[in-house]
C-alpha cells in the first residue's frame, strides 16, 4: 500500500500535473507552429529564392548507394525554420512581459516604523 500512496502523492504534486498540461499544449502549439511553418513561412522563403522549390523536393535525392541525404537535408531546414519562429515568439512573448513589468507601482506609504516614530514624536510634544 506504500507504494500506491507514493505514487498517488506524485501524481497529485504541482510538478508531474505542470508537466502532464505542458505535453499536452506543447503537442497542441506544434501543430500550429508546423502549420506555420510548412504553410507560410516555408513557401515565402523559399518559393521566391528558389524559383519554387520546395523542401519536400530535397526528400527524394539520394545517393546510388541508397542514402537519402535529400530527406536529411530536408530536415536540416525544417529544424532551422521552425527553430527560428519559435525564436520569434518567444523573443515577442518576452518582449511583453517587460513592458508589463515595467509598469510604474505605486509609491510605498510609510512603513509601520516611521509611522510609530511619528506616534511617538507627536506624543512627546
Amino acid at each position: 500500500m506504500g507504494m500506491i500512496t507514493e505514487f498517488k502523492d506524485f501524481i497529485a504534486k504541482g510538478n508531474a500535473m505542470d508537466l502532464a498540461v505542458g505535453v499536452i499544449i506543447g503537442g497542441a502549439f506544434g501543430a500550429i507552429v508546423n502549420s506555420l511553418v510548412a504553410d507560410v513561412i516555408t513557401p515565402a522563403l523559399l518559393n521566391p529564392a528558389l524559383k519554387a522549390a520546395q523542401v519536400e523536393d530535397l526528400a527524394g535525392l539520394k545517393t546510388d548507394g541508397g542514402i537519402l541525404y535529400g530527406k536529411f537535408l530536408a530536415a536540416i531546414i525544417s529544424f532551422l525554420v521552425i527553430a527560428f519562429v519559435i525564436f520569434l515568439m518567444v523573443k515577442a512573448i518576452n518582449g511583453m512581459k517587460k513592458k508589463e513589468e515595467a509598469a510604474p507601482t505605486a509609491p510605498a506609504g510609510p512603513t509601520q516604523e516611521e509611522l510609530l516614530t511619528q506616534i511617538r514624536d507627536l506624543l512627546k510634544k
